[in-house]
């Protein structure tokens, strides 16, 4: 196996690795949710219920967004780009893409995008938006 299969072999085992994770975390936080009964107790606990459901369904919009920027990874990496910057086509830095196994720009360019004028202010207006979550969103 040459080097570049033998990375890519390694990568795609990355991808799918965090791919079962964190399915797997999805299918516990959906099981333990059934198991609420939120209608049961006192207004404290109904509200405390209540505000857990909310970052129960907030990280599970997050797990979905982050599986579908992990199967958008395996569909480069079969296509042969995976690891190339959207925006300069550099190669992505092998620790960056260890962190973020489907980052799409190299660091350069990530740091220039986030600097962008306007940027924070309509981050900051829409508070379910996570810059980390927002990577893949431009393709």
């Amino acid at each position: 196996m040459n080097d570049t299969a033998a990375r890519s072999s390694v990568l795609r085992q990355t991808l799918n690795q965090r791919r079962r994770e964190i399915l797997d975390d999805v299918q516990i936080r959906r099981h333990d949710a059934r198991g609420r009964r939120p209608n049961e107790g006192d207004d404290l606990e109904r509200s405390e219920a209540g505000i857990q459901g909310g970052i129960d369904a907030a990280l599970l919009q997050m797990r979905a967004e982050t599986l579908s920027r992990i199967d958008e990874a395996l569909l480069r990496l079969d296509a042969g780009t995976y690891g190339s910057c959207f925006e300069c086509e550099a190669e992505i830095s092998q620790p960056r893409l260890r962190a973020l196994p489907f980052a799409v720009r190299c660091q350069a360019c990530e740091s220039r995008r986030e600097l962008e004028p306007g940027r924070a202010r309509r981050l900051a207006g829409h508070p379910g938006d996570f810059p980390l979550f927002q990577e893949g969103l431009n393709f």
